[in-house]
């Protein structure tokens, strides 16, 4: 009896014909003449492109030194002096660097707070969505201008670099989302009014490029404003951002407001739910879910879109890394601009890489991507 369960068990566990690795690479890469020539093209060009970027950051470059000179040898590759010398500049810009344990503990519980609502596997969900998106802002704010607990004020003007383009981007992300609601929702309205304002809205901001609504919340802005009443340049440009970001999401989470059948709707009135419950509790999740490739398509469009404040005289990390190349003579040097861009494209890769690999994962949990 025992001899025949264990061969039982044996069978059970055998794997499947065609497993493996060996078996997963004929199937997927060389399953036929014209797959297996692509493979070794794909392979040639990999190795090719791998072998430039070694060649160029690792075995030509330069890795020592304190100014320019170090690297205006011939055929120089990467001047990695240039980025370790001026990293606390990209990151941070012109914060006093006495103060700056203030901007890495506002990244530290940003980090916290992320993690916590972003990881299945943490617990306590609604207390860190409060401390997340209530919380921490005050927390943040009050961190990196000071001006309380003994802490010397620090001027918007003094920021810059990657803390720069954080704060615009997340700022302009959550503040962005809920106007994208409040107008795809307005431009459903049966309100005339409602839905006119917002249809309005929404393809003035889409005809326009962002740069333009950088300067007209620069500078028109402050136009509208009562007399004595002002705003903070960087306060001026993340309104820009999230008005203009929250008409294309707008668009974006129309569409899946559309594809969710009108008998959803119809079952929430036979259940005699109100307006806000049923898009709250039967539409909207179900229309944000499938339109999670297009909403985070947007925010990594808006991540990028940071480095138009520049136009407005504030520096983010591209804008920083491009002011530093051109205005510091001690580091001019062949190729000193291309690492400098290299390395502020390397940063936008790994964060806007970051956001697509979750929403993925996303996806992949909430079965946005199967058939319907």
């Amino acid at each position: 009896m025992s001899t025949n369960t264990n061969v039982a068990e044996q069978e059970v566990r055998r794997p499947p014909a065609g497993a493996g690795p060996v078996a997963w690479l004929h199937k997927n890469l060389f399953s036929s003449i014209p797959n297996t020539i692509l493979t070794f093209v794909g392979l040639w060009i990999s190795y090719k492109l791998i072998a430039g970027v070694v060649d160029w950051a690792i075995i030509r470059a330069v890795f020592t030194g304190s100014d320019g000179d170090a690297c205006k040898v011939p055929d120089v590759g990467a001047c990695w002096p240039f980025i370790t010398h001026k990293f606390d500049l990209f990151i941070y810009g012109r914060y006093p660097e006495a103060e700056i344990w203030r901007a890495n503990l506002t990244f530290l519980l940003g980090a916290i707070g992320l993690a916590g609502l972003m990881i299945p596997a943490v617990p306590g969900k609604p207390a860190f969505a409060v401390f997340t998106l209530l919380v921490y802002p005050i927390i943040a704010y009050y961190l990196l201008t000071g001006g309380i607990f003994g802490m010397p004020i620090v001027a918007t003007e003094r920021w810059g670099g990657l803390l720069v383009t954080l704060v615009v981007a997340v700022v302009g992300i959550v503040a962005s989302f809920p106007i994208a609601i409040l107008l795809a929702l307005g431009r459903r309205s049966k309100l005339p009014i409602v839905r006119y304002s917002s249809i309005g809205f929404i393809e003035f901001v889409r005809g326009v490029p962002l740069i333009t609504m950088l300067f007209m919340a620069s500078v028109m802005l402050p136009l509208f404003l009562p007399e004595g009443v002002t705003f903070d340049k960087l306060l001026r440009a993340l309104i820009g951002v999230a008005l203009f970001s929250g008409a294309y999401l707008a668009e974006v989470i129309r569409g899946g407001l559309q594809a969710i059948p009108r008998g959803q709707i119809e079952a929430g009135d036979a259940l005699g739910l109100s307006y806000p419950q049923k898009m709250g509790l039967i539409v909207l999740p179900q229309a944000l879910k499938l339109v999670i490739p297009g909403i985070v398509n947007s925010f990594i469009a808006l991540f990028k879109d940071t480095s138009l404040v520049l136009i407005i005289g504030l520096f983010d990390l591209l804008g920083i890394v491009q002011q530093s190349i051109s205005s510091d003579p001690k580091w001019f040097s062949p190729s000193t601009p291309t690492t400098g861009y290299v390395f502020a494209g390397f940063i936008f890769w790994i964060f806007c890489f970051g956001m697509s690999r979750y929403s993925q994962m996303i996806e992949r949990r909430l079965s946005a991507g199967d058939k319907r």
